[in-house]
């Protein structure tokens, strides 16, 4: 399940390295080192440097000539970039295979495993790998930085998966495969099962001939008793959503594969929290389905119930992904977690506000979307927040039901469906909703073309702050 990193290699003995392969030297550098580090350099190397008129621009890259025992230096330029991304222009922008030791010790060692780590990235499941990445030497002290990346790889591939590979079947073995991975307990719920616990996923996932499943998984970190803080995560897994009976246009259908980026952002995080054993109990739920059209498929104006025995008249069927999430969300509230997030690739109006590199955030809780939106600023993985606006919520008033689904108002469409989520919280004091595009539109460094995860590091940082040091931990009890 855990994709493989193979774009580092362990320290070797000498600079030939393991069985004669030169290990070059890779310096990075901003605008205002490069002078300094132009003195430190042989003659002929600075001369070629100079002569290239290299300045040190972020994500550029200079190779100098070898030296006698053909070991060459390459520059990496950080421009004005504080972030991990300039480091992701590496794996592809030095020669194929090549294997290179960092030798700017002012550097932070994360920074650069993360850049050259999602910079590595290929989605490669289908195709033949074009070329070899270069190889970057391990950096101590990077152990948790390199399961993050792991964990992000893991998303990647779920979400650029084809449709026709990855249905609510596949998604839900790879939350057991997920769980295997990690020591922790799952369990999937379908059939009559499902439509009995989760009615609305159920109604979701009745027009695909891909039953519908949830997949649920339960850990708890080493450290962790039974009364440590419960960390509940719910991820929107729509394998495919063709948009039901309000068919979706076709350019707007053709990265709906995409449609279950929520459920592998929560898929990471779970892997990342994991890897680092914090000392909390964690729940994962998934809702795994498919939204397509038959003559079993919801119909606009059809009234579904919920696992809360709210009654839900549906004002659009392309508006299901909310309707996934209601019941994980019901449920997990149940069990007054400390925390309960969930992410979802939700509304087009999000992407509207904020463009796609800029998850919306939503949270009732002041303080958690404070550490929240300053871990994503500090871990170069951003989210912005927008409002419950209470004054939207009679928006979601039906005549024939609790609530509808949409509001008839074209307006504020990412936080009208945050306001229907809210609606099944359970007044639980720390919610977190994520409403993210989980996809690059197009290629830069560390963020290749195709499915992206995002949100997750920052989340893991407030996480981590939050609940990393547990004091007088109460005698252990069931989970």
């Amino acid at each position: 399940m855990m994709p493989e990193i193979g774009c580092f290699f362990e320290a070797d003995r000498d600079a030939a390295g393991e069985a004669g392969r030169i290990v070059h030297r890779l310096h990075a550098v901003p605008p205002e080192a490069l002078q300094e580090l132009a003195e430190r350099l042989e003659p002929g190397a600075r001369a070629y440097l100079q002569f290239t008129g290299f300045t040190a621009k972020a994500a550029s890259i200079v190779i100098l000539p070898a030296d006698a025992d053909g070991v060459m230096d390459a520059v990496l330029g950080l421009g004005r970039d504080e972030s991990h991304a300039p480091f992701g222009a590496l794996p592809f922008g030095l020669p194929a295979g090549t294997r290179w030791r960092l030798v700017s010790p002012e550097v932070d060692a994360d920074r650069a495993t993360l850049g050259f780590g999602l910079g590595a990235y290929r989605y490669r499941e289908l195709k033949p790998a074009e070329r070899r990445p270069a190889m970057l030497e391990r950096l101590a002290g990077t152990d948790a930085t390199l399961a993050s990346i792991s964990a992000i790889w893991m998303g990647r591939d779920l979400i650029n998966r084809p449709a026709n590979l990855l249905g609510p079947a596949e998604l839900a073995a790879a939350v057991v495969s997920l769980g295997q991975h990690s020591q922790a307990e799952t369990m999937i719920i379908e059939g009559d099962a499902l439509a009995e616990a989760y009615p609305a996923v159920a109604a979701v996932g009745r027009g695909s001939d891909r039953a519908p499943r949830v997949a649920i998984l339960r850990w708890r970190g080493s450290g962790a008793t039974g009364a440590s803080p419960l960390v509940s995560l719910c991820g929107k897994g729509v394998c495919f959503d063709t948009g039901g009976y309000d068919l979706k246009p076709s350019a707007s259908m053709l990265r709906m594969k995409k449609d279950m980026g929520g459920a592998a952002t929560m898929m990471a995080l779970a892997s990342m929290v994991m890897a680092e054993d914090l000392p909390v109990r964690l729940v994962l739920r998934v809702g795994c389905v498919e939204n397509s059209i038959s003559g079993r498929a919801m119909r606009p104006l059809d009234v579904i119930r919920t696992r809360s025995g709210k009654t839900v008249e549906i004002g659009n069927t392309d508006a299901e992904g909310r309707l996934v999430l209601c019941d994980l969300l019901d449920e997990a509230a149940a069990e007054e977690p400390a925390v309960l997030i969930d992410a979802a690739t939700l509304t087009g109006a999000a992407r509207t506000a904020l463009g796609p590199d800029l998850p919306a955030m939503f949270c009732n809780d002041p303080g958690w979307a404070g550490r929240v939106a300053e871990a994503g600023r500090a871990a170069h993985d951003p989210v912005w927040q927008l409002p419950l606006w209470a004054g939207y919520d009679d928006w979601l008033d039906s005549n024939v039901a609790d609530l509808n689904n949409v509001s008839a108002k074209t307006f504020a469409g990412a936080i009208v469906a945050a306001l229907f989520l809210q609606r099944f919280i359970r007044a639980s004091p720390n919610w977190i909703h994520i409403d993210l595009y989980a996809w690059n539109d197009q290629s830069r460094p560390a963020a290749p073309e195709g499915g992206e995860i995002q949100a997750a590091r920052a989340i893991l940082v407030s996480l981590k702050k939050q609940f990393a040091i547990i004091k007088n931990p109460q005698p252990d009890s069931a989970v």
